[in-house]
């Protein structure tokens, strides 16, 4: 979730060291935020008693927010200073923890955590890259962004077992605490940061950032709209689509015209480019539609705490990091198509392997085989997507293409974040209705009085928190009731893992693609892991 950026030209070693701790921690932060939240589903809901459909908004919400403002807060960055854009972007981000310290509500939570806490995230990434490539020299360059990016790995590894830890045996609220002592450290040394100063064009182009924000923010808003059961669904998703047309034909014309655009169009000339975003999209949206899919499967089906949970998932975490590190020195002379289309490869089939566990499964343990597939594809694919899409991209405009590129991976990880879920609660409600109503042991009215409620709230629920809302049914239809929520359920999972399981099928056939084209041609190499 972090871009790594070329070395210049000085070789000397320059740069503090305090400095590149610092910032590895704000990276720290800024991915371990939504692991937290992932394993935290169910205590989140019990707390707030809430909906886990509501606190799956919540979470795409705040990938949304990262990936809508990401391009025009970079550029906001360029304007106001990239020093005070990455204080802005940790006190956002603050405010985001402090409210899931003390909320007590969905709504502030949904205010200041996915809101400001996304708008914080948009304008932390790259002021970070920008004060990396600017504060550091050399091989001091080279080492800060191998501590950052090693920073978004172990968070990325370890964040599921951290918030089922605190989660578990203290409360989902003092991880966001610790968040909050993090940030307020790292704020301590921000007389440490020396301030890049802009060169380019003063002016924003206002129409290009209102049809990016517009184009990428209806797409993933329209699928959380259905995903809550609301209206102008279609419309609303219909606006984004254009909306990214729109831009696109804009970015043009500006170019031919020689005036200033939100971004420039020329990158997309680059084969190499174009299809290396791709690719970090459907990654990300890949690894989006697992992360909800997982802890919803262990905390509603296994009926696992927190802490189970990230024990569970933490396969797929250790796996990615461990593979991302091994084959990000040991990867050689091997072509960088063939080591992504490996990965797009190992990724599917864990993915798939999974479909047939999830009705089957009594265990965590039963999913360990598969999360590693997958996350040895992942590992494979992290430690070699960004150098490829940012390799060719010439230095000046390198802070650009990394922008383009982190909006890329903010999409699909809110797309898959929603589309997973929308699809779950869609077919949630339509297979609990159907089987309730081919049901000998439910009465017809009883029946027609779950379809409706269903439609009206259809949400994941376990056997256990159904259990008490049975106590007045009969014991045969209260076991019926459980019978059909259990399939129901496992039907909405498995199709709903459907959404990262196509997007790494997508991946693998443009792996091909990559391997009939040149392998870039870098001005310059790009250091650090990178998991975003």
């Amino acid at each position: 979730m972090t871009e790594a950026a070329r070395p210049s030209a000085p070789t000397a070693a320059t740069g503090n060291p305090k400095l590149a701790i610092l910032l590895a921690m704000a990276m720290f932060v800024l991915v371990v935020d939504t692991s937290l939240m992932n394993v935290s589903i169910s205590a989140v809901v019990e707390d707030l008693d809430k909906t886990v459909s509501g606190v799956q908004s919540a979470i795409a919400l705040e990938a949304l927010v990262s990936a809508a403002f990401i391009l025009i807060s970079s550029k906001v960055g360029d304007l106001i200073g990239r020093k005070r854009a990455y204080v802005l972007g940790l006190v956002a981000y603050a405010i985001g923890a402090l409210a899931m310290t003390l909320a007590q509500s969905l709504t502030a939570i949904i205010i200041f955590w996915a809101v400001v806490g996304g708008l914080g995230a948009s304008l932390l990434l790259p002021a970070m890259q920008s004060l990396i490539h600017g504060n550091f020299e050399g091989a001091a360059r080279k080492k800060a962004y191998a501590l950052v990016g090693a920073a978004a790995a172990i968070a990325a590894a370890f964040g599921p077992l951290l918030g089922g830890f605190v989660t578990t045996f203290l409360s989902w609220r003092v991880g966001f605490l610790l968040e909050l002592i993090i940030i307020a450290v790292v704020l301590t040394g921000i007389r440490l940061v020396r301030d890049v100063p802009y060169t380019g064009r003063r002016q924003i182009d206002v129409v290009g950032a209102i049809l990016s924000v517009v184009g990428m923010g209806g797409v993933v808003l329209g699928i959380l709209v259905w995903q809550e059961g609301g209206e102008f669904v279609g419309l609303t998703i219909g606006i984004g689509v254009v909306a990214l047309g729109l831009l696109a034909t804009w970015l043009v014309r500006r170019k031919k015209a020689g005036t200033l655009t939100l971004l420039d169009p020329g990158l997309f000339a680059l084969p190499q480019f174009r299809i290396g975003i791709t690719q970090q999209m459907l990654q990300q949206i890949t690894l989006g539609g697992a992360m909800i899919a997982l802890p919803i499967f262990l905390q509603m089906t296994l009926e696992y705490n927190a802490m189970q949970a990230g024990l569970s998932i933490a396969p797929l975490s250790l796996s990615m990091f461990g593979v991302a590190l091994f084959a990000g020195r040991r990867a050689g002379k091997r072509r960088p198509a063939t080591i992504v289309l490996w990965g797009f490869l190992l990724t599917t089939a864990g993915m798939i392997l999974i479909v047939p566990i999830v009705p089957r499964a009594d265990l965590g343990v039963a999913l360990l085989i598969p999360l590693v597939i997958a996350g040895s594809g992942l590992g494979l694919l992290v430690s070699q997507l960004n150098n490829y899409t940012l390799s060719p991209i010439e230095e000046e405009r390198v802070s650009e293409a990394a922008g383009v590129n982190s909006a890329a991976g903010s999409f699909g990880l809110s797309f898959g974040l929603a589309m997973s879920g929308g699809i779950m609660l869609a077919v949630l409600s339509l297979s609990f209705t159907n089987l309730t109503g081919e049901s000998s042991v439910i009465p017809a009215a009883q029946q027609q009085e779950i379809a409706v409620i269903l439609e009206e709230d259809a949400q994941v629920i376990s056997n256990a928190q159904l259990e008490p809302l049975l106590a007045e049914e009969p014991p045969d239809v209260q076991d019926e009731i459980l019978r059909i929520n259990t399939a129901a359920r496992n039907l909405s999972l498995q199709v709903a893992l459907l959404v990262p399981i196509l997007a790494g099928l997508l991946g693998l056939l443009n792996s091909f693609r990559m391997r009939r084209l040149p392998d870039p041609a870098a001005s310059g190499a790009l250091d650090g892991t990178s998991l975003g």
